[in-house]
């Protein structure tokens, strides 16, 4: 019997130890990951970034930040009705 649950047991910890860092990137349960600009619309660039209020916010271009801290909550509430969750930012950033 014990030898069964090893048996069982390995595969499902090799598993979750695999998908953990793809869960790292996703974003929170009910919402789709950020694939545009949320300034011009156009298709993000992931190394051009901002963290606000625990998140993690995908630019197209770097004048999109400037556009975006003018108004951070209008576009983060555009976000969210077009149903879209930023990644939360890494800690210690």
């Amino acid at each position: 019997m014990t030898r069964f649950f090893r048996l069982l047991l390995l595969p499902l910890l090799l598993w979750t130890a695999l998908s953990l860092p793809a869960a790292a990137s996703e974003p929170p349960a009910g919402g789709r990951p950020q694939t545009l600009c949320p300034v011009m619309g156009a298709p993000i660039n992931r190394e051009i970034y901002v963290d606000y209020q625990g998140r993690r916010i995908y630019f197209c271009c770097a004048a999109c930040i400037d556009l975006f801290k003018k108004n951070p909550e209008k576009y983060l509430q555009e976000m969210n009705q077009a149903g879209v969750t930023p990644e939360k930012a890494p800690a210690g950033k």
